[in-house]
């Protein structure tokens, strides 16, 4: 079975990761900071929308991917895509411009986060009932 929907998805994430871990290292070689964030807040907080991606992608990607092998229609599942993709770019817009406070992105990234990994949840359990 061919997975299409997810595989854009993946890669669409990859890139973004790729990118947050670029504006890492570049604010690294500014402020001249080899390893930890120095008390450098422009660089904690890159370092923080970087490691969160890292820390929510693998499970809404593997959510994604099983849900597309059990056989989720492609609507639903670029439905569930897009989704993930904007709340990753409004945490990660949120965490930036809220300088670590309150933002709504921020509110709104993870929330719309969450509700993704939970929907995809529900849905591979739902198959895996419906298998059983």
């Amino acid at each position: 079975m061919s997975v299409t929907v997810s595989s854009l998805y993946i890669g669409l994430t990859a890139i973004m990761a790729v990118y947050f871990a670029l504006r890492v290292v570049k604010l690294r070689r500014r402020l001249k900071v080899g390893l930890g964030v120095d008390d450098q807040p422009t660089l904690r907080l890159a370092n923080r929308v970087h490691g969160n991606l890292i820390e929510h992608a693998p499970m809404a990607l593997i959510l994604l991917l099983v849900a597309e092998l059990n056989g989720l229609p492609h609507g639903y599942l670029h439905f569930l895509g897009l989704i993930w993709l904007l709340a990753r770019v409004l945490h990660a817009l949120g965490l930036t411009l809220g300088q670590g406070g309150y933002h709504v992105g921020r509110f709104w990234g993870v929330l719309l986060t969450w509700i993704v990994i939970l929907t995809l949840s529900v849905v591979n359990i739902g198959y895996f009932i419906i298998g059983a």
